[in-house]
């Protein structure tokens, strides 16, 4: 049983279209956050939670492709995975924890909340561009074959965790500046 898949019960992990990459941000419609031009962009969310589905579905396509033995696939898919993360961590770094840690700066405790996640986060975007860089010529070493099923099961692991905690407990404070 693949990992993610209580995540995607409905839809199996398939080997999606490589044009298809986490959306980007919306158009402004709102009143800026206190000290920036970050507006509030009502969209943001929905776009941020479907850039996670779209990341796990390619996530769930990287583990079948392995457990098939379709290393050259493997290397286009985590070529793909880069780009998507790499534009998601971006856009949430920018339109949402900029945003967020100037909206409640006066809020001590979920000021410390936004930044701890922030900064977690970028441990985490770091971990997974070095296992990205670690396995881009995975198809040509045959030496990183043997570890590569562990590293992508913790790097799942990991990020499904932090997916789960976005979700629930950071998206829930973007609100409009007032």
């Amino acid at each position: 049983m693949f990992m993610f898949e209580f995540l995607f019960r409905k839809n199996k992990p398939v080997d999606p279209d490589p044009a298809v990459v986490p959306s980007h941000a919306p158009a402004v419609t709102q009143a800026a956050a206190p000290g920036t031009a970050i507006h509030y962009h009502p969209e943001l969310i929905g776009k941020l939670k479907q850039d996670h589905q779209a990341l796990l579905a390619l996530f769930g396509s990287i583990q079948t492709a392995f457990m098939e033995g379709r290393l050259q696939t493997v290397v286009g898919h985590l070529d793909t995975f880069r780009t998507g993360i790499q534009s998601h961590l971006l856009i949430e770094n920018v339109r949402l924890y900029i945003y967020l840690e100037h909206q409640l700066a006066d809020d001590e405790t979920s000021y410390q909340l936004i930044h701890d996640f922030r900064h977690e986060m970028d441990g985490i975007g770091k971990a997974v561009v070095g296992f990205l860089a670690k396995y881009k010529d995975l198809s040509v070493d045959t030496n990183l074959v043997a570890s590569f099923g562990r590293d992508l099961e913790a790097v799942g692991k990991v990020l499904v965790d932090r997916i789960q905690r976005e979700e629930a407990t950071l998206y829930p404070l973007y609100s409009p500046a007032y």
